[in-house]
């Protein structure tokens, strides 16, 4: 990544894609999407496009279309107004809009410590904690 630059690309209205997609960058689906999705990056799906996965899997996903599948998102899971998703949620904060047809179950995960708790002393991993979460904030 150059400058800090990330790449976005758009599948189109037009774009029909059916297979297993994998990306780092960010993508926005405004097409039909069947099959599976593994990002290191974000995904936003358009009002207009309809994606049924196996599962789909980024850094954080902002759904404002039509979405049957599971969903993982790293960071965050958007859903909004308008969206329609069916499918298993899990991620570590999400929002629902208003007027959001959701079904499905939404597992929260909390971020865990860059800490391997089994090899260091339990004040060692306290403090871990306490400085992770005051970076985060």
């Amino acid at each position: 990544m150059e400058n800090g630059k990330r790449n976005f690309t758009v599948l189109g209205s037009e774009t029909e894609f059916d297979g297993r997609l994998e990306f780092t960058d960010d993508l926005k689906i405004n097409g039909r999407f069947n099959g599976s999705i593994v990002a290191e990056g974000n995904l936003e799906i358009d009002k207009d496009a309809v994606c049924t996965v196996d599962k789909m899997a980024a850094k954080s996903i902002i759904i404002s279309g039509n979405v049957t599948g599971n969903i993982e998102a790293e960071e965050r899971v958007e859903m909004c107004s308008g969206s329609k998703v069916k499918g298993n949620v899990v991620t570590p904060r999400i929002r629902i809009g208003d007027n959001v047809d959701f079904e499905g179950q939404v597992t929260m995960l909390d971020k865990e410590p860059d800490v391997d708790l089994f090899s260091v002393a339990s004040d060692e991993f306290k403090q871990s904690l306490i400085l992770k979460s005051d970076t985060e904030n």
